[in-house]
C-alpha cells in the first residue's frame, strides 16, 4: 500500500463523491491551472482532486510527491488558516511537498506560478 492510500474506509465514499463534484465544477483558477498541468508540458503527470488520507488535494504529482493547493478568499479566515496548516503538516509527514497559490495568483500570473511548480519538480 502506498503512503497516500490511507483514507478511512467509512469516509472514502463521501470523499470520492466530493472529489468528483469538485472535478466537474472547477473554479476558474483550477480550470486554468489544470489546462497547463494536464497538457504534459511539465513532463510529469498530475491528478486533480485526488484523495490522500482524509484530504482531497487540488492537484498532485504522485511520482514527485508534490501537491499544489489553490486557495480562494475563505482561506484567509483564521480558522481556515489553522486547518490548512494542520493539513499541510500531515501531508508533509506523509512525504509530500505542499505549495499553495491564491486563485488570484493563478489567474493573474500563471507564468510565475508555473515557474515555481517547475522549480519544485526539480528539487
Amino acid at each position: 500500500m502506498y503512503s497516500y492510500q490511507t483514507a478511512d474506509p467509512l469516509l472514502y465514499p463521501l470523499l470520492k463523491e466530493y472529489a468528483r463534484h469538485n472535478r466537474n465544477n472547477p473554479t476558474p483558477a483550477e480550470e486554468l491551472l489544470w489546462n497547463y498541468l494536464s497538457s504534459d508540458g511539465l513532463g510529469v503527470t498530475f491528478k486533480r482532486q485526488h484523495i490522500i488520507g482524509d484530504c482531497i488535494a487540488d492537484f498532485v504529482c504522485l511520482p514527485n510527491s508534490l501537491i499544489i493547493e489553490l486557495d480562494g478568499g475563505y482561506h484567509q479566515l483564521p480558522q481556515q488558516q489553522r486547518n490548512d496548516a494542520a493539513r499541510t503538516e500531515w501531508l508533509e509527514e506523509k512525504g509530500f511537498t505542499v505549495i499553495r497559490f491564491s486563485n488570484e495568483d493563478v489567474l493573474k500570473n500563471i507564468e510565475h506560478v508555473l515557474e515555481i511548480i517547475k522549480e519544485k519538480l526539480n528539487d
